[in-house]
């Protein structure tokens, strides 16, 4: 609990250092819902193993064409799941959450896939693939979920963002209200308890699908794995948010100077002399130490080969030592 405790912490300081850039231009701000309604609605379709292509998500629901060779479906969900973000937005500064808003939200997101049951509780009885737990039974649907929105609107305050927006979405989960359509709507109530709080969202890519998966059927007997788990993607979404302020010429010089003081007081000697990219490497290696390269190509948004060569320039410079194996080790960063 401790370690999860020190990563509030540090999403603290994140969220702290990203007010010190508000309040933004309305042309930043609305910039930026877009940058993520892009990403959050390809990333959590991908979760779901939707074939859409990022670029491919962002042609679809910004300019209203179709892919040649991808599904239908595949466009459904795409244009549902914009929407439905679009919808957190509207609702975020509600005083209360409501059932009806979680509804609003699958109706948005299916009504194209399956109009009928978009919006309303599953009346069949399902099963998740691979978990070893059962579903709310049909009957018990509408009483869970009327105590789980009790639950989130009595403790909003009580707890910490990160732990009410994971808790939110693995209760929700554990319920699977609706026939189909449940991952993308408890991330997107995640998200929503987020930014109710104060908070960026928090993305997580497809390539972390395993942990992901693993951590919330864990959490039927230990929730803090989970909320261990949202707690990186809030903290890796929230670095993501301050590079992309960091590189923004508009931004004020004094506040852009504290923020790289902050986000890089790991890797402070000698790293003037490194590249952007190796810069933003080795900050990456310094929050995540034991990730692949693929997860990190994936964070840092580099391709595969240009983290291998920036990892082996950083090891060859002493920057950085592998510890233990490439499968079950970590990398050390030796300033």
């Amino acid at each position: 609990m401790d370690a999860i405790i020190a990563k509030y912490k540090k999403a603290d300081e994140n969220n702290r250092l990203l007010s010190a850039y508000r309040p933004l231009p309305p042309e930043t701000l609305k910039s930026l819902r877009e940058y993520y309604r892009v990403g959050l609605t390809y990333t959590s379709n991908a979760l779901e193993g939707n074939s859409l292509t990022e670029s491919e998500t962002k042609v679809v629901i910004e300019d209203g064409l179709t892919i040649e060779g991808k599904p239908l479906r595949d466009h459904y969900e795409a244009v549902g799941h914009a929407k439905a973000y679009d919808y957190v937005y509207q609702i975020m500064e509600k005083e209360r959450l409501t059932e009806e808003d979680i509804l609003n939200l699958h109706s948005l997101f299916y009504q194209q896939i399956d109009a009928e049951k978009a919006g309303h509780y599953r009346n069949v009885k399902v099963y998740i693939s691979g978990s070893r737990y059962a579903v709310a039974a049909v009957s018990k649907i509408p009483s869970e979920m009327q105590k789980l929105v009790k639950w989130y609107n009595d403790n909003e305050k009580k707890l910490h963002p990160i732990e009410l927006a994971a808790t939110l979405h693995q209760r929700f989960v554990f319920i699977h209200p609706f026939v189909d359509g449940n991952g993308r709507v408890a991330r997107l109530l995640m998200n929503l308890a987020l930014l109710r709080n104060g908070f960026t969202i928090a993305i997580i890519p497809a390539i972390l699908r395993h942990e992901y998966i693993y951590s919330l059927e864990t959490a039927h007997t230990r929730p803090e794995v989970f909320t261990d788990f949202i707690a990186d993607r809030v903290i890796a979404t929230q670095l993501d948010l301050l590079r992309l302020m960091r590189d923004d010429d508009t931004v004020n010089d004094t506040v852009n100077d504290t923020v790289n003081d902050t986000v890089n007081d790991t890797v402070k000697s000698g790293v003037s002399a490194l590249s952007k990219t190796e810069q933003t490497v080795l900050a990456a290696i310094s929050s995540f130490p034991d990730y692949s390269y693929e997860k990190l190509a994936e964070y840092c948004h580099f391709s595969r080969p240009t983290i291998a060569r920036t990892i082996k320039t950083l090891q060859n410079r002493e920057y950085i030592r592998r510890i233990g194996s490439d499968k079950t080790g970590h990398w050390k960063v030796n300033i």
